[in-house]
């Protein structure tokens, strides 16, 4: 089945879906030690990273998720990676997640770039009417991102999800109605 998931882009940054036939793009950042400290997801070898997208593209068949590669129109440089996911389409509730993006992108605005990019599409477009972050409780850097997007939490879900090093964290969930988001 074709991919169903779009390419969003502003001056800064591209998003296009993640494929079989661009995850390789990925290859160096997803190498980074701890970039994905505060997620369940194994991506830091080229096999781990080719199951990793072959899982989402899976997620993305039942109309589950929709994966993007992050490409960097300043740099000209692939960045990382980022999806839709857990999409409820009956209760029009989405959740934004799963983004890693490369060290040297971090702390550019790349990453909020693409989440606003995303969260015009998922309101404006898809029609949802609610949109959800799921982020580590100690990953100050992630919450204080969303929230300046207008997100606000909505509770903690304690030590609900394992992490590869053992350690079950604690999940912020954050939330954001439609009639909230103003850009």
């Amino acid at each position: 089945m074709k991919s169903f998931t779009p390419i969003l882009e502003n001056d800064f940054v591209k998003l296009a879906p993640l494929s079989l036939s661009n995850y390789h793009h990925l290859l160096p950042i997803a190498g980074q030690e701890k970039l994905v400290q505060y997620s369940p997801s194994d991506i830091e070898t080229p096999e781990a990273l080719k199951k990793y997208v072959e899982q989402v593209l899976e997620k993305e068949r039942v109309f589950l998720a929709r994966p993007f590669i992050i490409y960097d129109k300043r740099s000209e440089k692939y960045a990382g990676s980022t999806r839709f996911m857990n999409i409820d389409i009956k209760n029009k509730v989405l959740e934004i997640g799963s983004t890693w993006i490369g060290r040297e992108f971090q702390g550019t605005g790349l990453n909020g770039q693409a989440k606003l990019l995303m969260l015009n599409y998922a309101f404006n477009e898809m029609h949802f009417e609610k949109v959800e972050f799921r982020i580590d409780e100690r990953n100050v850097q992630s919450r204080k991102a969303v929230e300046k997007l207008g997100a606000k939490l909505e509770g903690i879900l304690r030590k609900n999800v394992y992490l590869l090093d053992g350690h079950k964290r604690n999940t912020c969930c954050y939330g954001l109605l439609k009639e909230e988001w103003s850009y």
